[in-house]
């Protein structure tokens, strides 16, 4: 499989509203849209931050900072909130590689198309653990009787 990249908007919901356009490459292995720590400070203060310990592909233990909310925009799909994850990185010919994760991904309706090598749009968004006309907590309570 060849690599998958696009552009996603990423937008600090707190204070100023600053937000960047980048490509990022589809990994889905990762979670959370990874930036690099470098950018950080360019996205202001976000109105909640927290350290937290990752493991990587290579099963090193490594420190990362989750903020949010954050508004993310994958190209050609609808914009979704959620947390962006900052990580030391380092540089490859000068640029960074951000990582588009899945949860984001699986938010803003897009599927990884390994044959044309692109994201592609899921026709609807999971919901079988929720059964039309019925309230979940109802059902679960009435099961376990």
């Amino acid at each position: 499989m060849g690599r998958i990249v696009t552009t996603v908007d990423v937008e600090n919901t707190a204070g100023l509203r600053f937000s960047k356009k980048l490509d990022a490459l589809v990994d889905t292995g990762a979670s959370l849209l990874t930036l690099p720590s470098a950018w950080k400070e360019q996205f202001g203060a976000f109105e909640a931050e927290e350290v937290i310990e990752l493991q990587t592909a290579t099963e090193e233990s490594i420190q990362g900072t989750v903020c949010g909310p954050a508004r993310i925009t994958v190209e050609g799909f609808r914009p979704v909130h959620n947390e962006v994850l900052f990580i030391d990185m380092e540089p490859e010919d000068g640029k960074y590689e951000p990582l588009l994760g899945y949860i984001a991904l699986e938010q803003c309706g897009a599927a990884v198309d390994r044959i044309g090598e692109g994201l592609v749009p899921v026709r609807f968004l999971d919901a079988k653990g929720v059964r039309h006309g019925h309230r979940p907590a109802r059902d679960i309570a009435e099961r376990a009787r």
